[in-house]
């Protein structure tokens, strides 16, 4: 047995609370070594004489990939205590015993060996907001979705749609824009916009902010947001803004008095400055947004600063009853700053849902006090190079998605920002290079995933962009150049997520089999249980499905009632299978 390659720690994600009574552990072993895992625990104080009362549980085995196994189980400790350890056995009946000093051939009697969950607090459990779990959301680029009020275009607003998206140009979308096809929205079945920045700023994508308690003039004033908000709240829909705290832009008042004054402004600490005096153009003498100098890095250690962007975020809950803030940038800025953000926005609205941008493992952020959750740039990653640009093969696609779903707690999964594209890259048509089944495998993947699933405006009728800025197209509301069969695909999918048991959250997600370019993979959860069978590949296949002998099943996207005496399933081409078994 390979004892180098067992892995287990204290934390997460490896030993978290559930809930208020549930504890999960998960330990790593070498993909294959270990036959069976036993959970070895008992409460610390729980002795007859000098023998301490632990019990075993089997483990899980709930995903494997080409390195490793992953083992999970649930134990409901009575008095909120546990110490625990495991007892790994393979294929030659060769047991160790593995704690947090060392490993043992046996069960050692000393309990100070043993791996420790001191107590579990209900104040130290993750919880998001339940709403979450369920949102389908659409991330909307405001100067880029509708033209609802041409009285508002800023200066050299060109025609809609008339040219290429570049860094520089406006085409007039609004919030009366928004407005005026909240209808579209509600029969899509989006239940979640993300507005990405909204307060006034200089550019057009106005991540470079000059007033954060002002919107941007070009979108409307405060009472059209007001009934913007109220519009999508009626229509079971909730709103997110973009919060930019990371950086201000160039025209910044506090940024201007430090360029004005230099070192007897008194703004000058809200900002990392290296040297006065300050020069805003070219490579920049102070900290800032990669290296741009017109968006100045701000020093949110600075209590007045804090203080500033504190109220930012409780101002626009109180006002306008927005449902969530999206955090750019979120792991440049300190995690004091984010746990004191976090009481804010919670006092104020407890279901508030905050969404940190990170790109890589977040788990620090991820503990309970911070966010609750991030932008699944990882599943996001595995998805579009599987499906859509096809530069990955099916093992390491499901190695991929299976460390996805072990390098968080389960809860944290649930809600979990799942985006396929957005405004920081190429549209998810361009990189198919246009095949739209490819893009269909990728939604069905998508909406059948655990967490909360994000479409970028526009995919859904077949919009294309490569990279910032051509990914930032105008919304096509011309009909006849909309792709009305992919928005009816994207539809049935979302209506599937909502009504079909265990086809979105709340269920257990593994591969079962991968065979060349197909994968099939099972959702369970206690309503019921789903097999999903995909070929990515421009040939038909026929693939060995062991779960699906001799179940009765509902072929959900053809609606056909079949009883697979077999255990072949055959496929079409990029085709994809969803059955819904029955005992």
């Amino acid at each position: 047995m390979f004892i180098e390659a067992i892995n287990h720690r204290a934390t997460n994600p490896y030993i978290y609370a559930r809930d208020k009574e549930t504890i999960e552990i998960m330990l790593e072993t070498k993909k294959g070594d270990v036959e069976a895992v036993e959970l070895i625990f008992a409460d610390p104080y729980d002795f007859k004489g000098d023998q301490w009362q632990y019990k075993t549980k089997q483990m899980i085995k709930t995903g494997s990939t080409q390195l490793t196994d992953y083992w999970k189980v649930s134990v409901q400790p009575e008095y909120r205590r546990l110490r625990y350890g495991f007892q790994c056995m393979d294929k030659d009946n060769t047991k160790i015993i593995v704690t947090e000093r060392e490993f043992y051939k046996t069960i050692p009697s000393d309990i100070g060996n043993y791996f420790c969950m001191p107590y579990l607090h209900e104040n130290d459990i993750f919880q998001a907001p339940d709403w979450v779990k369920d949102t389908v959301w659409y991330q909307i680029f405001p100067e880029r979705f509708a033209n609802g009020d041409s009285s508002l275009n800023p200066e050299g607003t060109i025609p809609w749609g008339s040219e290429e998206p570049s860094a520089t140009n406006f085409f007039g979308g609004d919030f009366q824009g928004v407005i005026d096809h909240l209808d579209y929205l509600s029969d899509l079945g989006i239940t979640g916009i993300y507005f990405t920045p909204i307060f006034k700023a200089y550019s057009n994508h106005k991540y470079d902010t000059i007033d954060y308690f002002e919107i941007d003039p070009q979108f409307g004033d405060k009472e059209t947001f007001r009934r913007l908000v109220n519009e999508c709240h009626n229509r079971g829909i909730k709103v997110m803004l973009d919060a930019v705290f990371n950086h201000s832009g160039y025209y910044f008042e506090p940024f201007q008095d430090v360029l004005e004054k230099q070192e007897d402004s008194r703004y000058k600490d809200w900002f990392h400055i290296w040297e006065f005096p300050v020069k805003a153009e070219g490579y920049p003498n102070y900290d800032a947004f990669g290296f741009v100098a017109s968006m100045p890095k701000l020093n949110t250690a600075n209590p007045e600063v804090k203080k500033y962007l504190l109220d930012v975020a409780r101002y626009w809950i109180e006002e306008f009853d927005i449902d969530g803030w999206r955090l750019d940038v979120a792991n440049e800025v300190d995690h004091t700053f984010w746990r004191d953000f976090r009481k804010v926005v919670k006092e104020v609205k407890p279901d508030a849902y905050i969404l940190g941008e990170i790109w890589h493992d977040a788990m620090p952020w991820l503990q309970g006090d911070q966010f609750d959750a991030v932008m699944n740039y990882p599943f996001t990653n595995g998805a579009v190079a599987y499906f859509t640009t096809q530069q990955m093969d099916s093992q390491t696609f499901a190695d991929s998605i299976t460390n996805v779903l072990h390098m968080y707690p389960q809860n944290v999964n649930e809600a979990a920002f799942n985006l396929l594209d957005s405004h920081d890259t190429a549209r998810i048509l361009t990189m198919a290079e246009g095949n739209k089944d490819l893009v269909k495998l990728l939604y069905v993947f998508q909406m059948s995933f655990l967490g909360s699933p994000c479409i970028y405006y526009g995919d859904e009728i077949g919009i294309t962009g490569d990279d910032d800025p051509g990914c930032r197209k105008c919304m096509e509301w011309d009909e006849s150049k909309q792709d009305h069969e992919l928005f009816r695909f994207v539809r049935r999918l979302i209506k599937m997520r909502k009504e079909v048991p265990g086809f979105g959250n709340c269920a257990n997600f593994r591969f079962l089999e991968i065979d060349g370019n197909t994968v099939v993979y099972q959702k369970q959860a206690s309503e019921g249980e789903l097999i999903f069978v995909l070929n990515n590949s421009n040939q038909a296949k026929s693939i060995e499905v062991e779960a699906l002998s001799n179940r009765k099943a509902i072929e959900l996207f053809s609606n056909q009632e079949v009883l697979q005496e077999e255990t072949k399933v055959k496929i079409e081409a990029f085709g994809y299978k969803c059955f819904q078994l029955h005992n």
